[in-house]
């Protein structure tokens, strides 16, 4: 009589003699590090949003006491957002694998019966189910806003700011339950015991969970895939992380939307996000007779043309632009009136420069307005930009004038600036 199919359910239907405590504690480990890291990153990128400044920065409504950690953002040192957003974006990718693999080992404790056992088993259980759903959401979220690709309905900055505090709690949860039989385990490979026995150190469930009891023949040691997990973590590492630095290192990143060769030769051949096209600026509104800023304050508002702003004081600095999806590109060389010089124009002393809302021509879009904070202002790197790299800003670039402040997230360098309102906000 022919043998009848097996469920998922049964635990003879996973019969891969990989899965293991060992494997999967191993895994376990990277992933608590990793992650760890991720949440810390996470937090501090959405506080460099200055959230807690004006509803025009809080992509996020009612977060409440979710905000309890939030700081004014510093703009020293300059290169702050390129590393932290760098370090969340490559470490996320990076880990994309080591998650997989994780999932691919424990994913016969998902379908195993009874479904709960005991009260404990059940809370257990619901953590898992969080932990699971939680995980690939935010990293199938992150990944797809890092290739330009978004898919889900709703903004990208809530979903997965509320979903990082579901996935972490579920995660804290099962470290406390977990990491202790984890390290227990790898304990028992570097003592000697380099193929333990089928769940040894675990519960008597958890044995039948993860070890499978009719295992297939080997094609690969747990070593082996352990390495091969690693392997594909590096592979991205290499061919992802070259754009959250400088061009040399970017000629690498062969798989991310801003990696590879600069888009163009000359001053303004570096990357941009949206183009003048995209953000619907028309040139007639950006021309010399036409364009005027618009800058008010305490005393009133003043109306300059870029001729008028070429005949202030101006100033240059070296200053990067990083993004949310973690690119960044070299230093360029920005020239332009600082922002705390306007400030005076409508009233206020350099060291009393208040906190501005910028502007621009683009209608539509997030962070079409965005505010700054009053150190931000201060900062005399700070800068209304003119022109980079020797020339003309290009209209990709926010010509005639953007803003460009130090280790401020790509989105708050507001380009095509219509008006800046300095005052409290």
């Amino acid at each position: 009589m022919p043998r009848p199919p097996l469920l998922p359910t049964s635990p003879a239907f996973w019969r891969s003699s990989v899965r293991g405590p060992w494997f999967t504690s191993v895994l376990g480990i990277v992933l608590l590090g990793g992650i760890t890291v991720l949440f810390l990153t996470g937090l501090l990128s959405y506080a460099a949003y200055n959230p807690d400044l004006a509803p025009v920065n809080d992509q996020t409504p009612d977060k409440g006491l979710l905000g309890f950690y939030l700081f004014s953002w510093p703009t020293h040192p300059a290169w702050l957002y390129r590393l932290t957003q760098g370090v969340h974006v490559t470490l996320g990718l990076t880990l994309v694998p080591v998650l997989l693999a994780k999932l691919w080992s424990v994913v016969p404790k998902l379908f195993a019966l009874p479904p709960a056992r005991s009260l404990a088993h059940a809370l257990e259980r619901l953590s898992l189910l969080l932990l699971v759903g939680g995980g690939l959401f935010e990293f199938t979220t992150g990944v797809l806003n890092i290739q330009l690709d978004y898919l889900f309905p709703g903004s990208f900055y809530p979903l997965h700011f509320y979903g990082a505090w579901v996935f972490i709690a579920a995660f804290v949860a099962h470290a406390v339950l977990k990491t202790p039989a984890a390290l227990r385990t790898v304990r028992r490979m570097r003592a000697g015991h380099d193929t333990p026995g089928p769940g040894a150190g675990q519960p008597p469930a958890e044995q039948d969970e993860l070890v499978s009891p009719d295992p297939a023949e080997p094609t690969v040691s747990r070593r082996g895939a352990v390495g091969l997990v690693g392997g594909g973590s590096l592979l991205l590492f290499v061919t992802t992380a070259g754009r959250s630095f400088d061009a040399p290192l970017r000629q690498t990143a062969v798989l991310a939307p801003h990696g590879g060769s600069e888009p163009g030769t000359g001053p303004g051949g570096f990357q941009i996000n949206k183009t003048a096209a995209y953000a619907g600026i028309d040139s007639r509104e950006t021309g010399e007779d036409a364009w005027r800023l618009v800058v008010a304050g305490r005393t009133g508002t003043v109306r300059l043309s870029r001729a008028d702003l070429l005949r202030l004081p101006l100033r240059s600095s070296a200053l990067p632009i990083a993004c949310v999806e973690g690119w960044a590109t070299s230093d360029q060389w920005w020239r332009g009136v600082p922002l705390r010089d306007l400030a005076v124009l409508v009233g206020y002393e350099h060291d009393t420069a208040p906190d501005v809302l910028v502007e621009s021509l683009q209608r539509h879009g997030a962070f079409r307005r965005a505010a700054l904070r009053y150190n931000q202002v201060r900062d005399p790197r700070s800068l209304l930009a003119l022109s980079v790299n020797g020339e003309d800003l290009t209209p990709d670039h926010g010509y005639p004038a953007r803003v460009i402040v130090p280790a401020a997230p790509g989105v708050l360098n507001t380009k095509w600036v219509a008006r800046m309102t300095f005052g409290d906000l």
